[in-house]
């Protein structure tokens, strides 16, 4: 569970004052607040215990290769139960056991416990990223380690970027379609769930305010997703709407903004950029945006806009200080309800097919997750690329992966 310390504590440094917590709770229910929410509400998943097999009842494994699927599913904490079979802890599905371990899926057909084991082995076919943290890529701070350039000239975007690889049996010069979930990291069951259904070149944006959030960061760079970092930003209505500690803010003093912009640059590694979170006001000032556009450029990194606010000044600026950058061209869940959300994915499509490349935004809602998968699937059959975020910035740096 986070401690009231793991806000202000660096990674990988020792506890300094202790943290805000109480305005944690505030990032959490911000994170709603983009999916359109004005008061939000935690999203609650329920688990329900699978009853017992009967007693010294035999069963059969039946062992076979399953097809390859979206993307390999990654190992949680685990345990034994009374069937001997392997589940993550305090999870257990109703109709069917339901467990990975290191990509193995367990399913017992009923909930007693009867019937075969199937066991599935799936094939792990997938785009791996470069490991985090590269030493050349990181500076040493107060903070905790901050992205840098290496002395080569190699940026923290390139080396940590998703290699673009082309869809079988799509044309080169295919539509292409990036989409951002962003909010990852602060409900630890919705992140594995959007890791486990989502493929791996869906682009993640994780807040600077979850539990063990290098680990989580970890697992889903594990699974092929390219990492951006929320910047939590003042928006119209601060303090009244408050994203968290650190937030970015227009009336602090430069050295108080920079010194801001490292903390959270230090939560954790292996992000190819900065995304905006909620931010109207302080995206609106070019004066306090510039100087940060410009440290996120000389550190080698990319940027997002995620499209929220229309006075944003970041498509101009970016291009001034030579920042490679994007902004959201649709905001997929500005309505969550799942209707609405697929209107707006119905839009994103007419917009590559007539633009080539188009960014979309979207929040770490179930609701979103559910319809994300569908639309992912859908993609090629409709003959359009899913590509990570990295390849659509004006300027992108994603490496075309070699065939295999």
């Amino acid at each position: 569970m986070l401690q009231p310390d793991d806000l202000n504590r660096p990674l990988g440094l020792a506890p300094s004052a202790p943290g805000q917590w109480r305005r944690y709770a505030r990032f959490v229910v911000a994170g709603v607040v983009i999916a359109g929410f004005g008061a939000g509400a935690a999203v609650l998943q329920h688990l329900v215990t699978s009853a017992p097999p009967a007693k010294n009842e035999a069963h059969v494994a039946i062992v076979h290769q399953a097809p390859p699927p979206m993307k390999p599913l990654v190992a949680l904490p685990v345990s034994a139960d009374a069937t001997g079979s392997i589940a993550p802890v305090g999870i257990r599905q109703a109709q069917s056991q339901v467990s990975f371990e290191h990509g193995v899926k367990v399913v017992r057909k009923s909930a007693a416990g009867s019937g075969a084991l199937i066991i599935h082995v799936p094939q792990h076919i997938g785009v791996q990223l470069t490991p985090a943290p590269d030493p050349r890529l990181v500076e040493s701070s107060r903070f905790g380690p901050l992205p840098k350039m290496a002395d080569n000239g190699d940026r923290p975007a390139a080396i940590y970027a998703r290699p673009l690889v082309r869809t079988p049996g799509l044309p080169p010069n295919a539509p292409r379609i990036a989409i951002i979930v962003g909010g990852m990291g602060l409900n630890v069951i919705t992140t594995r769930n959007a890791m486990a259904q989502l493929p791996g070149a869906v682009t993640f944006g994780f807040a600077p305010y979850g539990p063990d959030l290098q680990a989580q960061v970890n697992r889903a760079r594990a699974d092929g997703h390219e990492v951006l970092l929320q910047l939590p930003m003042e928006p119209f209505d601060y303090a009244h709407n408050n994203p968290g500690p650190h937030t970015l803010l227009t009336s602090a003093s430069l050295t108080q903004r920079v010194d801001d912009l490292h903390w959270l640059m230090g939560r954790f590694t292996g992000y190819v950029g900065l995304e905006t979170f909620l931010g109207a006001q302080f995206t609106a000032h070019a004066e306090v945006m510039e100087p940060l556009l410009q440290e996120a450029s000389e550190r080698g990194l990319d940027f997002a806009d995620d499209g929220t606010s229309p006075q944003s000044t970041v498509t101009q600026l970016s291009l001034a200080v030579g920042l490679p950058a994007r902004r959201a061209d649709i905001v997929l869940d500005a309505n969550p309800d799942p209707v609405a959300i697929r209107a707006r994915l119905q839009q994103l499509v007419a917009l590559a097919r007539s633009n080539h490349t188009v960014l979309a935004s979207a929040s770490a809602l179930p609701s979103t997750i559910r319809v994300l998968v569908d639309f992912c699937r859908s993609l090629k059959a409709q003959g359009i690329a899913l590509v990570p975020f990295t390849s659509v910035t004006f300027g992108g740096h994603a490496p075309l992966a070699a065939k295999r």
